[in-house]
């Protein structure tokens, strides 16, 4: 029978729905929806598994699943021997601590002695491990942010995403302690035909992530200005220049990162460049 990867993605959330994109993207399709339990890829040799973000890694490290979708905070606060394949620049957060928006803050050292709320007990005893601060870590597993105020707590530490739910409770955010974002993990020691797929899906996904920090460049521009523009429009290898219809003007088309283009644009356009064009590339391959 043919390997088949078991991929391990968060049943609901938005994790979730932005995993379900990333493999749209890299042209993987599955079926998905409420109450699913877990799906077989019709295109790719894949069968996904729909489980709660805190058990991913723990079926993955059983080999249960060869893989799996979980933001780095789950993967460190369980602590699972798994490895870290790549890093998927989505649902990024924070791991903060707040405190109620009347309390005056200098430091973390405000917090010792002090009672703190949150489902990262580990995260937070390595943080305040480190910062010399002794406190009581109260765990619990939803919620966190009621706690000051019925008393159970005088700070929280919990993920933040906009601050929202913070402000809405009375909180303010003072410590960041832990930056997070989703990640791709497997089981150590796949066997060479389930790595052989790991890196085909690899290169997809990366193909991905790259369209999606560059665009493609097309613009007008002086011949006498070529060497100036093109240079700060490397490309891949390099621009592509084809002669217009319009005597002594060029077409210039290149792939550009696209915080450089937003650096370079106005040196671009002091060159003499003319119809810029920015168009979004839905994969790029080196």
């Amino acid at each position: 029978m043919a390997s088949l990867l078991r991929i391990a993605l968060q049943k609901s959330g938005r994790l979730s729905e932005d995993s379900y994109q990333l493999f749209k993207e890299c042209g993987i399709r599955f079926d998905y929806g409420t109450g699913k339990l877990k799906s077989v890829s019709s295109n790719f040799p894949a069968e996904f598994l729909f489980l709660r973000d805190d058990d991913i890694p723990g079926y993955v490290e059983d080999g249960v699943a060869d893989l799996g979708i979980v933001g780095e905070n789950v993967a460190v606060e369980t602590g699972r021997p798994v490895q870290t394949v790549h890093k998927l620049g989505f649902s990024k957060c924070r791991l903060s601590i707040a405190i109620p928006r009347g309390v005056d803050w200098v430091g973390t050292q405000d917090l010792q002695g002090k009672n703190i709320a949150t489902s990262y007990p580990n995260l937070l005893g390595t943080y305040l491990a480190g910062e010399g601060v002794q406190a009581e870590i109260h765990e619990i597993s939803g919620s966190v942010e009621i706690a000051p105020s019925i008393g159970l707590a005088e700070a929280v530490c919990d993920i933040v995403s906009s601050g929202s739910t913070l402000l809405s409770n009375g909180l303010k955010e003072v410590e960041t302690i832990f930056r997070s974002e989703a990640i791709l993990i497997a089981r150590p020691a796949l066997d060479a035909d389930k790595q052989a797929l790991v890196d085909k899906l690899l290169f997809r996904i990366k193909s991905v992530q790259a369209a999606k920090n560059n665009k493609y460049i097309v613009l007008n521009a002086p011949n006498d200005a070529l060497d100036q523009i093109t240079a700060l429009l490397p490309g891949m290898k390099s621009p592509t220049v084809t002669p217009l219809a319009t005597e002594g003007w060029s077409s210039v088309h290149s792939v550009l990162n696209e915080n450089e283009f937003w650096e370079n644009i106005e040196a671009i356009r002091a060159a003499g460049a003319e119809g810029i064009l920015v168009i979004p590339i839905e994969k790029m391959i080196y």
